[in-house]
């Protein structure tokens, strides 16, 4: 047990540095990075592809998709005209910071004001890799039940956001909202929360104005 959680340990330790990178360098860019997670289905691509083109007054958007195969995701937010580079973990249930600085390498990012990573659909592992972001978005759909947060508490511990998704279904499937929101503070207090239906365009403005003040409250002045 020890020999693993060295090794665990080292390997944490590594990305970090490397996620300290990637932040320097997205912020002497001044691109705010978004860390988008959440189980499949819970409506990451939809809410991405919705807060680009509420945000679109605002900068410049790119993506960079992570999945474990195909790039059916990375083709659907292309189709918006924006820079995305497509990630294959080919297994791996996470993505991690040498991932994005790989990305970052090959990306066109000139005149970018926003960055988004879809991170790989899973409740557990994305938690512990910090990427560079500046802002961790976690998901939960109304589909899914309202006990995710309860249920995943380390996810929702280093979430900045909890977005509900598809909350045009409320009231048609069993989620309490007030459970959920609740839960999520237990788990963090400061956290911030939102409903949404990207779908019907229901509270991305708010969430996008959110995230512009955000962006707005970065380090204006690099070493």
């Amino acid at each position: 047990m020890s020999i693993k959680y060295e090794v665990m340990k080292n390997v944490l330790a590594t990305n970090r540095l490397q996620a300290a990178h990637n932040r320097d360098f997205l912020r002497k860019r001044k691109i705010y990075t978004l860390n988008v997670m959440g189980s499949p289905g819970s409506g990451k691509t939809t809410l991405i592809e919705a807060l680009i083109k509420e945000l679109g007054s605002s900068g410049k958007s790119a993506v960079i998709e992570g999945d474990l195969a195909t790039s059916l995701d990375g083709e659907r937010i292309s189709k918006l005209g924006v820079e995305v580079f497509q990630i294959n973990t080919v297994g791996a249930c996470h993505l991690n910071a040498e991932m994005i600085h790989r990305s970052l390498s090959q990306m066109d990012l000139t005149d970018t004001a926003f960055l988004f990573i879809e991170n790989i659909g899973n409740l557990v592992c994305p938690a512990a890799y910090d990427l560079g972001e500046e802002l961790r978005m976690a998901l939960v759909s109304t589909p899914e039940g309202d006990d995710k947060p309860y249920k995943y508490p380390v996810l929702f511990r280093t979430a900045d956001l909890l977005v509900v998704t598809k909350a045009d279904l409320l009231g048609a499937v069993e989620f309490n909202i007030h459970r959920a929101e609740d839960d999520a503070r237990k788990v963090r207090q400061d956290i911030s929360i939102f409903q949404v239906s990207a779908m019907k365009g229901e509270g991305i403005s708010e969430l996008a104005k959110h995230i512009q003040s955000q962006r707005e409250k970065m380090p204006k002045k690099f070493p």
